[in-house]
């Protein structure tokens, strides 16, 4: 029996290392330093700026406006003061390390109270429509490993002027 074309191409991305697109390292995967970066693209896409603007500013998704200041992003409104300002962010932490925070503060700063927004586990449980009761299985991550690769591409468009 000879191995089809695509089985082939299947297992040398898997030995290079090289994900297909839309393929994303689980949130029970993600491999954080001693820092709490992420080393490895969640996607293995690039972010797209542009769209990591819309998932920060918008309200059902990231909503990072509600707690940071952006300068870049004062058409938003009610942009918060609880978290520090990313103005100039991409100067002072590095790809890796706002990938890791983004997915998971609480990996480089403890008592963070910044969401994880790549976790699907370890967590108390919210009761299910107000049932009282868990649900069952994981939670979903807040935001997807392409939105995380997103903003996090938007970030390190905010370097200091």
């Amino acid at each position: 029996m000879k191995p089809s074309l695509a089985v082939i191409a299947v297992t040398l991305l898997a030995a290079t290392g090289v994900r297909a697109e839309g393929d994303a390292v689980s949130p029970e995967a993600v491999v954080f330093g001693e820092r709490g970066n992420v080393e490895e693209s969640l996607t293995g896409q690039p972010g797209n700026p542009e769209a990591g603007a819309e998932v920060m500013t918008t309200k059902a998704s990231g909503n990072c406006i509600a707690c940071h200041q952006v300068t870049a992003l004062e058409s938003a409104q009610f942009l918060g003061t609880v978290g520090p300002s990313l103005d100039g962010v991409a100067d002072r932490w590095s790809e890796a390390e706002l990938r890791g925070i983004v997915a998971n503060a609480k990996m480089a700063f403890p008592d963070s109270m910044m969401p994880a927004f790549y976790k699907t586990t370890g967590f108390i449980r919210p009761g299910n429509a107000f049932t009282g009761k868990a649900p069952d299985g994981p939670l979903p991550p807040l935001l997807t490993g392409q939105q995380i690769e997103d903003v996090v591409a938007y970030l390190m468009t905010l370097r200091a002027q």
